[in-house]
């Protein structure tokens, strides 16, 4: 049986082409607009807790289509008034609250807080106590890059950093928790000293992580730094020049991969730092991926400082605290035998230090930037006034300036290449 057939015409033209497809007659102009797309600028939350926004931070971002034309950053969620705290505790007693600030790195922070406070009083620490401060703030600043190090990793797309960072991170625990008893609220300095001297082999342990720490930057340079995926999100993102830096007071590895060299160890060096061999890594382009390679570079230079610091704790025997009994706990067998000593004792546990009027300002190199501490003493056994110069609080009044004009998924790798921690912000 023959098949049945149907002809039929496409579009408006029924002629049909050489190759049997319709042939469209061509239409009469039309008057259309002109296409219209914009848009109302749309607000959005980001935090105040989320896993990008490294801490209890609330950005409110402004957006035109995926473009930030605006980021107000709110801060305040972690608040806990450690300087109010402050005028109502004793000299030592601050100790405890300066390292539940950069959390992330508390060695430092009770390192400058007591160095302020001995400025202030006048007292020079023993050679052993200043080299014992030096290891603790070097593998301090190791220990905030690392995690750094690897957060940042992740908010690119790569977890295999992460792990191995923190892996190195356990054993600077490992330490911390070997010589003050603690892993994060270490509490490690006392005013002319330390709350004890280092452990047996605690240096060797020291040593030992200094040996291995090289190769674990090694692979997490061989990973990161050619990938394809992190130069695409970090290259020219979140670019700032030199000039402007300084002018937004941006410190620390943030201004130094913007081409300018500051670095309060060299520029305003302490505890004999213009006597140690190393290098300060700067930038070109003020970019996340200079941010991300000062970093590294910087963990390598610590190390170095270390190896040094370690060889010379070697030659530095000595008492580790100032020998002087209105400043210093007497030892617990000269308390039970010598009744002049037991006053001292008590005097200074039932009052504290008694410091001289005065006010002094000391900064230090923190893993974050200049980190500023300023005290006022009125002659008594408290201060009048506790000041902090928190670094992470002036980077952080950069990042509306950071994120102008970028695309919202660029907003997470600026917010993580300038390492802020909310603890100091919100002291």
């Amino acid at each position: 049986m023959a098949r049945k057939t149907v002809e039929f015409t496409l579009g408006r033209n029924p002629e049909m082409g050489v190759d049997g497809r319709p042939t469209p007659s061509p239409l009469a102009p039309i008057d259309l607009p002109e296409p219209d797309f914009s848009s109302e600028h749309m607000l959005i939350n980001i935090g105040p807790q989320h896993p990008a926004t490294h801490g209890v931070l609330r950005l409110v971002v402004e957006l035109d289509g995926e473009t930030v034309v605006r980021c107000i950053p709110h801060i305040g969620y972690l608040h806990s008034s450690f300087e109010k705290l402050g005028e109502y505790r004793t000299w030592n007693q601050i100790v405890p609250l300066t390292d539940r600030m950069d959390y992330l790195a508390p060695l430092i922070y009770n390192c400058a807080y007591v160095m302020s406070v001995e400025k202030m009083m006048g007292i020079e620490v023993t050679e052993r106590c200043k080299l014992t401060r030096v290891v603790m703030m070097e593998l301090d600043r190791i220990f905030g890059h690392l995690l750094w190090l690897g957060t940042f990793a992740m908010d690119a797309g790569a977890f295999t950093p992460f792990l191995y960072t923190f892996q190195e991170r356990e054993k600077i625990y490992r330490l911390h928790e070997a010589y003050t008893g603690a892993r994060i609220t270490t509490s490690a300095t006392r005013v002319g000293g330390m709350m004890c001297d280092m452990p047996e082999g605690w240096t060797k342990g020291v040593r030992e992580f200094c040996n291995g720490l090289p190769r674990t930057l090694d692979e997490c340079d061989a990973l990161l730094s050619a990938n394809g995926l992190l130069l695409s999100r970090t290259l020219g993102v979140g670019a700032i020049s030199g000039e402007e830096a300084l002018n937004y007071g941006f410190t620390g590895a943030n201004l130094r991969a913007s081409g300018i060299p500051y670095d309060v160890r060299k520029d305003q060096p302490y505890y004999d730092y213009d006597t140690y061999d190393f290098d300060i890594p700067v930038g070109e382009h003020g970019d996340c991926y200079d941010r991300y390679l000062v970093r590294m570079e910087e963990m390598r230079q610590s190390v170095r400082i270390l190896h040094q610091a370690l060889d010379r704790l070697e030659k530095a025997k000595g008492p580790m605290d100032v020998p002087d009994p209105r400043i210093t706990l007497p030892s617990k067998t000269d308390c039970m035998s010598d009744m002049e000593s037991m006053i001292h004792h008590f005097k200074l546990i039932t009052e504290g230090i008694h410091a001289p009027p005065g006010e002094c300002y000391f900064p230090v190199e923190a893993s974050k930037g200049e980190l500023g501490m300023y005290v006022v003493s009125d002659g008594g056994t408290k201060p009048v006034r506790w000041r902090v110069r928190p670094p992470s609080f002036v980077n952080l009044s950069v990042l509306p300036k950071l994120l102008e004009g970028h695309l919202l998924a660029d907003l997470i790798m600026i917010n993580a290449s300038i390492d802020i921690v909310l603890g100091e912000i919100d002291r």
